[in-house]
């Protein structure tokens, strides 16, 4: 078994001071940032342009991300980035600023190309360096080459990447979450979760992908409902960054599931953030999978705390206690779904790529049943 590091990572409170040095350590004096306009507006962005300025790297924001990026947000950016020219592309924001700037940094590369392209661009050639900056603990993009789009046509999610934009640095500063809203804290740490636990059942999980994502889940599970109380609370910031990382370096390896299926089809059709999408459904999954799924559920119940009983009923029982006062689990008709739209749901999630990786393979009816439950 060959494991190969997913990127170089820089922890800790104050990282972000050290951008210009990444850059040129790169070999780069230029950097494109993207980013969103919430980011902009909290001065994050503004932050990081002035950082640059003062070390004398030339740099221009591009802040044109939604909280869903689309194929022609990818587009519009890549064209940004070509007039801009060779660059570092400093992603900055949550899980949309970060899979948009790969998608951004790839195209770069390949004049002509376009985010529609997406199925062909796995061998296309190399985009421009990537240098990720997470601004929320959650959806582990950092550690991996691929972004997640919109096809606001087909109202699918599409996955654009290439080995070439995978970060080549992922700077961790756990200042940059201090004071997150309570309900991003929330989404977003439950996003890390799902990874934690998806990995450990995935088909495509080893003894590397599981040692990641055991830890991942142990930190989540102790770390998440502090930084939900506290958002000041600099340790768990850091405590809970720190294990949604892990999260990411387990899924980059081992690949998600069915939960995630899901809740991409959820967020195409209904626009709910990701996290709240996948707290809909987690546990019912979870209980779908246990046949398939035994000694993994045991590895995550112990992770958050479980210390006997069956495995999959102490994991959707540690689940529930953590989510409870998170207020994050929604019934779908409260988020946007109507009764009609359930079979469009389900055919999308098992056809979703990242299903194939689930360890109990679903049909559509089966799916069906299951979103009917927590309609």
């Amino acid at each position: 078994m060959t494991i190969e590091p997913t990127c170089r990572v820089e922890f800790g409170a104050g990282a972000v001071e050290d951008l210009p040095r990444f850059v040129t350590e790169l070999g780069h004096q230029r950097a494109l940032v993207v980013t969103d306009r919430g980011l902009q507006a909290a001065g994050i962005a503004p932050r990081a342009g002035k950082i640059l300025h003062s070390a004398g790297i030339e740099h221009e924001i591009h802040d044109d991300i939604s909280a869903n990026p689309s194929a022609a947000e990818i587009d519009r950016g890549a064209a940004r980035a070509r007039a801009f020219g060779r660059a570092v592309v400093i992603a900055l924001g949550g899980g949309s600023p970060l899979d948009a700037a790969k998608g951004i940094a790839l195209l770069a590369g390949n004049p002509g190309a376009a985010a529609a392209d997406a199925d062909a661009l796995w061998d296309a050639a190399d985009g421009l360096p990537v240098i990720a900056v997470p601004t929320t603990s959650g959806t582990g993009a950092e550690t991996n080459g691929f972004g997640v789009i919109e096809d606001t046509c087909a109202r699918r999610k599409v996955y654009i990447g290439h080995p070439s934009v995978r970060p080549r640095i992922a700077v961790l500063d756990p200042e940059l979450t201090l004071g997150l809203p309570s309900r991003v804290t929330a989404a977003t740490g439950v996003d890390a979760l799902v990874h934690g636990i998806e990995s450990l059942a995935a088909r495509g999980a080893n003894p590397m992908s599981a040692a990641f994502a055991q830890h991942a889940v142990t930190l989540i599970g102790r770390w998440l409902p502090v930084a939900h109380r506290d958002g000041g609370d600099l340790e768990a910031r850091a405590q809970l960054m720190f294990g949604a990382h892990l999260a990411g370096q387990a899924l980059t390896i081992s690949g998600l599931g069915l939960v995630h299926g899901i809740g991409h089809a959820i967020t195409a059709h209904t626009g709910t953030p990701h996290g709240v999408a996948l707290a809909a459904v987690l546990e019912e999954v979870i209980a779908f999978n246990a046949p398939a799924a035994a000694a993994a559920h045991a590895q995550a119940a112990r992770a958050l705390g479980a210390v006997d009983g069956d495995g999959t009923a102490a994991t959707i029982a540690a689940v529930r206690e953590l989510s409870g006062p998170l207020e994050i689990r929604k019934p779908l008709r409260q988020l946007g779904v109507a009764r009609e739209m359930l079979p469009e749901l389900a055919r999308a999630a098992v056809q979703d790529p990242v299903t194939r990786n689930n360890p109990r393979t679903p049909t559509e009816a089966e799916v069906l049943d299951l979103l009917a439950e927590v309609y």
